[in-house]
């Protein structure tokens, strides 16, 4: 592990970008056009390290890593991977086969370390995949201590059906009619015009567009929106435009008369992609602007090359939840760390967490 700011990042890109094209699941916020504008504006002083595995002369696997004197508000030093609040995913990129080489070396590293640091914590981590049961296997395997602290199910679009047929199986007939009934009247206001865009083209306009747009609704009046705060203005743009440049964009925007009324951008890391943000304009609320533009949205499934799309929202989510009808089950682990008393203690701490989980469900 080392701290990002002493890594010589244009050296290791070509690797980074190879691995994040070959990764056994994909994970955009950890690839380096969403993660190295994330560490610069989120982390300049170099707190944050990057756990690389190295073999054979090529990248294996990479996570971001932080250490936090407290989790949850309680005096408990830990280690953690890296999140900001705009990353929905902390699962490291890891190149398949050296799932199991990964971990142990990260846990080996850890276990080593001369910190006091008595757990590490794998926040956002999809449950059913080969990475995160790679992870059991080395924990059981090794005798350590993991437990599921949290746990969400977050909507998602698995490929299978068409879109239509996807869109009939998740409204009832009520529903899609009254759908219908709400675009034919949103219709007669203007001139509605659907765009869709995998390219750079107007990349700059478009970004501008979607930050006043969503600025202009109850998150720009609660101080939530992107452009309130300096720094995650300054994320939007930089990834969006990455984003756009390697390829791993889709832009979707609903006008009527040429003014933008629901927008949103999604990653795409194929064969996985990630609903990043969508916006609408409320004066329009009364047609469901944002529902829309989702049931436009569903165009995702005839994508040959996606197998499924993250919906990167809130569990339970009252709109999202009810067009996106698969799910993604999430969750956020504790394992163990070190050795001796501080291999106990976190052993304990990890036990607690998950009989709190228990008790909550």
């Amino acid at each position: 592990m080392l701290a990002w700011t002493r890594i010589d990042i244009d050296q290791l890109q070509p690797e980074w970008a190879r691995l994040a094209e070959n990764a056994a699941v994909p994970n955009c916020f950890f690839e380096p056009w969403f993660l190295m504008p994330s560490l610069t504006v989120f982390d300049p002083e170099g707190d944050v390290s990057l756990a690389m595995l190295v073999e054979g002369g090529r990248l294996r696997a990479l996570m971001p890593v932080c250490d936090s004197p407290t989790y949850h508000g309680r005096a408990l030093r830990n280690t953690s991977a890296w999140l900001h609040a705009n990353m929905f995913c902390g699962l490291p990129l890891m190149e398949p086969g050296f799932e199991r080489a990964f971990w142990q070396a990260y846990l080996a590293a850890l276990d080593e370390r001369e910190t006091s640091q008595l757990f590490a914590h794998l926040p956002q981590m999809p449950e059913d995949c080969a990475a995160t049961k790679a992870l059991l296997d080395v924990c059981h395997a090794d005798g350590r201590q993991i437990r599921v602290v949290h746990r969400e199910e977050r909507a998602a679009l698995n490929r299978g059906k068409s879109p239509e047929a996807h869109f009939v199986d998740a409204m009832s007939n009520k529903r899609r009619k009254e759908l219908r009934r709400l675009r034919k009247r949103f219709d007669e206001c203007g001139t509605p015009r659907l765009t869709r865009h995998r390219g750079e083209e107007c990349i700059s306009e478009w970004i501008d567009t979607f930050l006043a747009l969503e600025k202009s609704g109850w998150k720009g009046e609660q101080g939530s929106a992107l452009a309130c705060d300096p720094q995650t203005e300054r994320l939007f743009r930089a990834v969006i435009s990455g984003a756009a440049k390697a390829g791993k964009l889709e832009r979707l925007a609903l006008y009527l008369d040429d003014k933008p009324i629901a927008m949103l951008a999604t990653f795409l890391s194929h064969p996985g992609g990630f609903a990043f943000k969508t916006a609408f304009d409320e004066n329009y609320a009364r047609f469901s602007p944002g529902m829309m533009l989702q049931v436009d949205n569903l165009a995702l499934l005839d994508d040959p090359e996606l197998a499924w799309c993250d919906s990167c929202a809130a569990a339970d989510h009252p709109m999202i939840e009810r067009i996106w009808r698969d799910r993604r089950s999430m969750v956020w682990l504790t394992v163990s760390a070190g050795r001796g008393w501080r291999r106990a203690i976190g052993s304990l701490w990890a036990r607690a967490e998950a009989w709190r989980m228990e008790r909550r469900t």
